[in-house]
């Protein structure tokens, strides 16, 4: 049983991360593999919830990632990530045991304008180990979770997170009574033009609060933060080499998620949501985005950009992003950059920056 963990284990770190040294068999780590086997990402489906926030068997890959932007009483701004990956082996149902089909993967992650400190955790399903319930809600790997505090018919009203690190620490409790947001067309979001797509929601309302330990020092922090949940089995086209994902948080009480998946030897394909502050949205095409990096910093051997301006001029939004730590780096077996970034020009506030494949 052993040895079957670990071959599972190294098989997910093979489909989905490589060194940059690497070049990825099909798109950004494996995510262009075809993957005919697996539940296709289609149009029109219904979501139900509370269904929807627990494993969606048959389909390749999916992600619980929370992000918080936050700030101490001293004016010390800092970020969180938490990221629960479910990778299926075989398209089948999930059971107990040794032979259960999926593998998961946590990243946790804590910034200051100084430090950034990153850890990772797999684990085999079906022993107990990681998983997401719907009913009660929680999702977890080992002692990390994302567990529901709330008794009445939502249960992301009232949420608590945890994970902890060498150098940092949170423990949070996030609320939020706005509703959730499908992304895309009624959550089905595109990625491409050949037809690669997920299903994609988010709940980018949630205000939190709590407890964080960082370089050896404890902070009572608050701040939004932003839930998305997605599900595919071929999220991108074999040429593509990774994305540029935003989640901003404006003070006038938008919100805005858009993303560019860069494309060998194309033009990027650019999308977006505008999310008014009652949670009305309106998808954003190429036409109605202009994303232009402003300034790269040098990490961990790669040039990013880390200052960014965008623009969406139907919303009167011409704004500077700047990485509150150019150096938030994520050197895991999966390597990505990630951090928060502050908002300037036409409109102020804070979101979440990330970037794969440079």
């Amino acid at each position: 049983m052993k040895i079957e963990r670990l071959l599972g284990l190294l098989l997910v770190a093979a489909l989905c991360g490589c060194d940059k040294g690497d070049e990825p068999a099909q798109g950004f780590a494996g995510l262009g593999e075809d993957a005919a086997a697996f539940t296709q990402v289609v149009p029109g489906r219904v979501f139900s919830f509370p269904a929807d926030h627990g494993v969606h068997d048959g389909f390749r890959i999916e992600w619980w990632y929370l992000t918080a932007d936050l700030k101490a009483s001293d004016g010390q701004r800092f970020g969180v990530q938490w990221t629960l990956f479910r990778s299926a082996l075989r398209a089948e149902p999930d059971q107990p045991g040794w032979q259960a089909p999926n593998v998961w993967l946590g990243h946790a992650a804590a910034t200051s304008a100084n430090s950034h400190h990153a850890v990772e955790r797999y684990a085999r399903g079906g022993v107990g180990q990681a998983g997401v319930t719907v009913q009660p809600f929680k999702a977890w790997i080992d002692d990390w979770s994302f567990t529901s505090q709330s008794a009445s018919a939502d249960p992301l009203a009232h949420m608590q997170l945890q994970a902890s690190g060498p150098g940092f620490a949170y423990r949070l409790q996030l609320r939020s009574d706005k509703p959730l947001v499908l992304q895309g067309e009624g959550g089905y979001s595109r990625k491409s033009e050949q037809g690669q797509a997920s299903y994609y929601y988010s709940q980018p309302f949630f205000q939190a609060s709590g407890s964080l330990q960082i370089d050896g020092q404890t902070y009572e922090v608050s701040g939004p933060a932003w839930l998305d949940r997605e599900w595919s089995s071929q999220p991108l086209a074999a040429g593509q080499s990774g994305w540029d994902w935003f989640s901003l948080h404006l003070d006038s009480g938008e919100r805005l998620m858009l993303f560019r998946v860069r494309e060998n030897h194309k033009p990027p394909y650019i999308t977006g949501t505008w999310i008014e502050p009652n949670g009305h949205t309106q998808t954003l095409h190429k036409d109605d985005i202009q994303l232009t990096p402003l300034a790269d910093s040098k990490v961990a051997g790669r040039t990013l950009p880390t200052r960014w301006r965008l623009r969406i001029p139907g919303h009167g939004l011409d704004i500077n992003a700047e990485a509150l730590n150019p150096k938030a780096w994520m050197n895991l077996r999966i390597p990505y950059w990630e951090g928060p970034v502050q908002l300037s020009g036409s409109h102020t506030g804070s979101g979440y920056l990330e970037m794969t494949g440079y």
